[in-house]
C-alpha cells in the first residue's frame, strides 16, 4: 500500500548484529518485530544510548495511546529512590509532541539532555550518586 516505503526483512540474530554495528547502526528508521524479539531488541537499543534509562516508548493504537519507560516499573528498585527517570520523561515529551506541543517537548528533551551532559546530580546508573527525586529536580529548574 505504500510504494515509498522500503522494507528488508532480517533474521533476528543478523538484525541484532548490525544494530551494534557502527556501519550499519544509522541504517534503520523503523523496527517492526513480534512482541518477544521487539523486547529483547529494544534493551539492546537502549544499551546502545546509555541504559534502559533512556528508552522511552509508546504504544500507540488507533483510539488509544499509551506512554512509557521501555523497562516498566523496575520493580528491583521499586520505592527505593534510585531509578533514572529520564526515560519517562522523555515518554512524557513523546506524549507532548504527539498533542502539538513540540516546543514544549523540546524543552523537555533539551534539559534532560543537558542535565546528563553536566554530569551533576545525575544517577547511579550513569555514574552519579543523585536520587531519581534529585535528577528529577534539577531537570525541573532547567526547564
Amino acid at each position: 500500500d505504500y510504494p515509498e516505503i522500503t522494507v528488508d526483512d532480517y533474521y533476528i540474530d543478523i538484525m541484532a548484529a548490525n544494530l551494534v554495528n557502527e556501519r550499519v547502526r544509522g541504517g534503520f528508521q523503523v523496527l517492526l518485530l513480534p512482541n518477544l524479539y521487539g523486547d529483547i531488541i529494544s534493551d539492546l537499543c537502549a544499551g546502545l544510548v546509555g541504559g534502559l534509562g533512556f528508552a522511552p516508548s509508546a504504544n500507540i493504537g488507533d483510539n488509544t495511546r499509551i506512554y512509557e519507560a521501555v523497562h516498566g516499573s523496575a520493580p528491583d528498585i521499586a520505592g527505593q529512590n534510585k531509578a533514572n527517570p529520564s526515560a519517562i520523561l522523555m515518554a512524557f515529551a513523546m506524549m507532548l509532541n504527539d498533542l502539538g506541543m513540540t516546543d514544549k517537548a523540546a524543552r523537555l528533551n533539551a534539559a534532560i539532555l543537558a542535565q546528563v551532559a553536566e554530569g551533576k546530580a545525575v544517577t547511579a546508573d550513569i555514574g552519579g550518586t543523585a536520587t531519581t527525586t534529585e535528577f528529577t529536580d534539577a531537570v525541573a529548574a532547567r526547564l
